[in-house]
């Protein structure tokens, strides 16, 4: 018996109806033409609702576009919002589904991740929505690939670290990881806090707290595995709420970065 995770915010992130939504991101898609050119390992995008942050987003998973048979996995990070978990968490899934489809789940590698204790926790996975905003944005611009989702909890970053070299695989591996940055700041002081954590991104400074970004964790893991392989970070947007949409006085900061 197939398992599959279904969407558990279409329709309130991002339309329900394929059709609205295929043409939603291949629009955010076509506005973020990407100005890089090597294939990235890693993309950091936000989470958001894609009217506040899809164009965002767009900007990093743009750059996959003319890569788009070369990947074939994604290790997918995100934080957790609705059940904690302790550590990180794999799900017990066969498939995502989304309204463009079903993601397979690489369960040999889940297999392998449970071996070396990381568990499988469900509940973690079945309401959280920073992983599955991603997927039709992967599904738009990638061939077939499958899936690897890890909903980080309480983890050290040095565990996160190391559980990225675990799974960094060749060119066929891509690792997204998944952060919105400042919190319900105004406008200008979230800009202000905003560009600091980009500046420590592009530096891979891992001095980023949950305040600065609410997938602090999973994204300062990234940046640890990223140094000690000497990679390079591009900034492809940063904007926030107040930008996209809404009003200033309360905005959630959102960035979009690309590592080769």
């Amino acid at each position: 018996m197939t398992v599959v995770r279904e969407p558990a915010v279409a329709g309130q992130f991002y339309p329900e109806e394929p059709g609205e939504l295929r043409a939603l991101v291949d629009g955010f898609l076509r506005e973020a033409a990407c100005k890089e050119r090597e294939a990235p390992k890693a993309l950091i995008a936000p989470h958001a609702g894609y009217v506040y942050s899809g164009a965002v987003a767009a900007s990093a998973y743009a750059c996959l576009a003319r890569y788009r048979d070369v990947y074939s996995r994604v290790v997918l990070l995100g934080p957790c919002h609705r059940v904690p978990v302790a550590g990180m968490a794999v799900s017990g899934a066969d498939a995502f589904r989304t309204p463009l489809g079903d993601v397979p789940v690489d369960r040999k590698t889940v297999a392998m991740l449970e071996a070396e204790g990381v568990r499988v926790f469900e509940p973690s996975h079945q309401y959280e929505h920073s992983l599955e905003v991603q997927l039709p944005f992967l599904q738009r611009v990638l061939g077939d690939f499958n899936v690897v989702p890890i909903v980080v909890g309480d983890a050290q970053p040095q565990a996160v670290a190391t559980l990225l070299e675990m799974l960094w695989g060749g060119p066929e591996t891509l690792i997204v990881v998944t952060s919105d940055l400042s919190h319900y700041l105004h406008y200008d002081a979230a800009r202000a806090q905003d560009s600091a954590t980009c500046r420590r991104i592009e530096h891979l400074d891992t001095d980023i707290g949950h305040d600065d970004a609410c997938g602090a964790t999973p994204l300062r893991g990234l940046l640890l595995a990223a140094k000690r392989r000497g990679m390079n970070v591009a900034t492809l947007d940063l904007r926030n709420s107040g930008d996209t949409e809404g009003d200033r006085d309360f905005v959630v900061g959102y960035g979009a970065w690309m590592l080769t």
